[in-house]
């Protein structure tokens, strides 16, 4: 058997759902004929093409699917997408990533990590940091593209898996409209919470307009942090966790607000500049320790995670002649301020290693040595694209353009003992055993263009390339003090033995400075061909890449570039009369060299390049109006994902993947981890009348199969496999006129889904200790809604 592929018989949810599906579309061939779906537009491609006729694969949801849905955060946005898998890291809850089509190695999201693999866009800009995307609040939007695949050529490094691109209403002079929600929700085992989010469009004059949004979320808890003490072994010091003990201590808030302005300078320019604001604040962490209760863990230092960030936008868009030019620009600030509990590191290695015989007071006496970390990175991005386009009824076509983007990261971390001694701690900087403060600076610029010839009314090729230029550098210091590990060659060691180190701000010196540069090209080629009006079907060749970088420990050797390239065929159709929508890819795809980060030494994050892997799938999208009150969407995605090499853990002299070694971390054939071997969604929906009022009922089911948590053997037993799972939701409605009455209820069987599994410290250290990030238990909720 296959390794992470499950083949038990189908569980209890599995064959619930089955039911459900057979019941609710018995009925349906025997109503009289539903109208047909609308059709879907999307600017995918960089310009305005019907969904059905772009020979991409691409899944959309659109405003009224995001209503429906009770879409209220990122998590719910990626639930939805069969292609798209996502993994919220507990210790630091703000802090997400995004795979698609199982191009997912685990251990990304560090400060000084590999770049994402999957590219996020707001409108025409990227809001994806070193980090990880910031997280929009889904209101007032008009849709979601998730482009799955690489889509190098047209989004860049980032987007070397697929793209998700969240697409704003734009203000619009044509009318004043407003609207409002108003939301209460109530967790079991946990507290309530709140939302409330608004709109205003307002005409100024015939050709300008302002449109002007908000919100406030109040999120509720539902992770106990039960009291209890730990004793450590070499000392004999025992600590209580009472200052920090609270019932549902996993609670949060955002607010934010968004300003567009839209200006019509005849008819054939637009300026949209716009700016967009939030500021989010989680306390305490998203993971469970099984071994403390169901929904419970026991944190003895304070974990919190203030997210502020400010994105300053502007989108010009006119015609030269025929032409149509676009320049996009976007200046994102982020501020990450973050507080860790780093108690399990510290007991684990004083139980395993004596680790707390180190830590000492001036006085020469042993004390507690519980470490937390507190940590503030500043993020900045600045990126410019313009882009000139042939008119899209022409049969040879074209879109050509130039981008080009700087992003920075300062990086502050301090790993704190109370009560250290002065000699054992970093100059500058009281009780703190370690420091880390570094500048990272990624730059890259490229110049990118497909053409498309329609060879024929039926059959048309497409041709893209993207020629780019990356220079990346880290900087900075790292490491202890000299009266802690004296003779090292990194921290205060290194600056004192080599007095001709630079200065860096606070801190003792610089350590290192490093730099990557590289260049090359991409491609795609695609062809498709009509069979009728309503079927498709497309054949695609396309490249992804991801730039190397320098390791948070610069004593390490840097990481390279890691490469996708993607084989795939593909349909899309309309079916009886336009009632239902059938649409379909499979793939193969290679990933050279990939990028796998790890805990090493000292807890701190380590890049390498792993080996290849290859990946094969299928994904499937549904839409039928099954009658003139029931329609029946979902999506499914299959994957076989391993490795075709060994990963041996360890790189040659340039950093090339050694993979001939006796004892592979991961043997080929290992499954990747993170991404299950299938997923699937199903939602029903049915409208009605209900004594003058329009009615409606909604059932959502998710169901996503075992994944491995890490790509090496030995580490996948420790932390274990996640089991697969299947979600509900329920929703029922009424309205009248402009306002709307929702109650509803998601994981209505209260499921602890198993979403991400991790440790503090190295897993063959911490690993007696895991903790599971579990999908949030049932909640129930009301919102009342109303447009004008």
């Amino acid at each position: 058997m296959t390794r992470g592929t499950s083949r038990k018989p189908p569980g209890r949810h599995a064959r619930l759902a089955t039911a459900i599906c057979l019941a609710l579309a018995a009925p349906a061939w025997a109503q009289d004929a539903a109208p047909t779906l609308d059709e879907i537009e999307v600017t995918a491609q960089k310009r305005t093409e019907n969904l059905q006729e772009v020979p991409i694969s691409i899944q959309v949801l659109g405003a009224q699917q995001l209503d429906q849905l009770n879409v209220s955060d990122f998590d719910d946005i990626t639930t939805l997408f069969p292609s798209v898998s996502f993994q919220r890291l507990g210790e630091v809850p703000s802090n997400f990533q995004v795979y698609m089509r199982g191009v997912a190695s685990g251990g990304d999201g560090n400060h000084s990590g590999p770049l994402p693999s999957v590219g996020v866009y707001l409108d025409e800009q990227p809001i994806t940091t070193i980090r990880g995307a910031v997280e929009v609040h889904p209101y007032d939007i008009a849709r979601v593209e998730a482009l799955a695949g690489p889509q190098g050529t047209l989004y860049g490094a980032s987007s070397q898996a697929g793209t998700l691109r969240i697409i704003t209403n734009k203000p619009d002079p044509g009318g004043f409209a407003a609207g409002y929600g108003i939301e209460v929700n109530s967790i079991d085992h946990g507290g309530t919470g709140h939302i409330l989010e608004g709109f205003v469009n307002a005409p100024l004059g015939d050709a300008a307009a302002i449109r002007l949004v908000g919100w406030s979320k109040e999120e509720a808890g539902y992770i106990d942090n039960r009291l209890g003490t730990r004793t450590f072994p070499t000392s004999g010091i025992t600590v209580d966790n009472a200052g920090f003990a609270r019932d549902d201590f996993n609670y949060g808030d955002a607010h934010g607000a968004r300003l567009a302005l839209g200006l019509n300078l005849g008819d054939d320019w637009t300026i949209t500049p716009s700016v967009i604001a939030q500021d989010s604040f989680i306390n305490g962490s998203f993971g469970v320790d099984r071994r403390v209760g169901d929904l419970d863990t026991e944190a003895f230092r304070p974990q919190t995670a203030d997210d502020r960030w400010v994105q300053s936008a502007l989108t010009v868009q006119g015609r030269i002649g025929n032409f149509e030019l676009t320049y996009a620009f976007a200046h994102l600030d982020r501020d990450l301020d973050t507080e860790s509990d780093y108690t399990d590191y510290a007991f684990w290695y004083d139980t395993l290693a004596g680790y707390g015989a180190y830590f000492y007071d001036d006085n020469g006496d042993l004390v507690d040595p519980t470490q937390y970390i507190q940590a503030k990175n500043g993020y900045g991005k600045t990126s410019h694209e313009i882009r000139l386009s042939s008119p899209a009824d022409n049969p040879v076509r074209f879109v050509v353009g130039y981008f080009e983007q700087k992003q920075t990261n300062d990086i502050q971390e301090r790993y704190l003992i109370d009560g250290l001694a002065g000699m054992l701690s970093v100059p500058g900087w009281e009780d703190t055993i370690w420091l880390t403060r570094q500048m990272r600076v990624d730059r890259d610029k490229a110049l990118f263009g497909e053409v498309s010839w329609d060879i024929t009314d039926r059959f048309t090729a497409t041709g893209g390339i993207r020629f780019f230029e990356v220079d990346n550098t880290l900087r900075g210091y790292f490491g202890f003090s000299e009266g802690f590990f004296p003779g090292a060659d990194y921290g205060e060691a290194a600056c004192n033995a080599d007095p001709s180190l630079p200065a860096y701000p606070n801190a003792p010196c610089e350590v290192f400075s490093k730099r990557v540069k590289e260049d090359g090209h991409i491609g795609r080629i695609n062809l498709s061909y009509d069979l009728s009006d309503d079927v498709m079907v497309y054949g695609t060749w396309s490249e992804g890449y991801r730039p190397g970088g320098i390791n948070r420990r610069g004593t390490l050797p840097p990481y390279l570039s890691d490469y996708l390239t993607n084989w795939e065929v593909g349909w899309k159709g309309r079916f009886a009369d336009g009632r239902l929508v059938f649409n379909g890819a499979a793939f193969s795809q290679d990933w050279e060299d990939f990028q796998f980060a790890i805990l090493g030494q000292n807890g701190l994050t380590e890049i390498k390049n792993a080996n290849n892997a290859r990946i094969r799938g299928l994904e499937l999208d549904l839409s039928w109006a099954a009658t003139y009150n029931l329609t029946i969407t979902g999506g499914a995605a299959f994957y076989d994902a391993e490795l075709t090499e060994n990963y041996c853990g360890f790189t040659d002299a340039q950093g090339n993947p050694e993979t001939n070694c006796a004892a592979p971390e991961a043997p080929s054939g290992t499954q990747l981890p993170i991404t299950a071997p299938f997923k699937g969604t199903l939602t029903a929906r049915y409208e009605f009348e209900a004594g003058g009022f329009d009615a409606y009922w909604q059932l959502h089911a998710v169901h996503e199969g075992d994944r491995n948590t890490d790509l090496r053997v030995a580490v996948n037993d420790i932390l274990g496999e996640l089991d697969a799972y299947t979600l509900f939701d329920f929703s029922a409605g009424i309205g009248r006129g402009n306002w709307n009455l929702d109650f509803f209820v998601k994981n209505i069987l209260d499921e602890r889904a198993e979403l991400s599994r991790f440790t503090q410290c190295a897993e063959t250290t911490c690993g007696e200790q895991p903790y599971t990030v579990v999908a949030q238990p049932r909640t129930w909720g009301l919102r009342f809604s109303q447009k004008f």
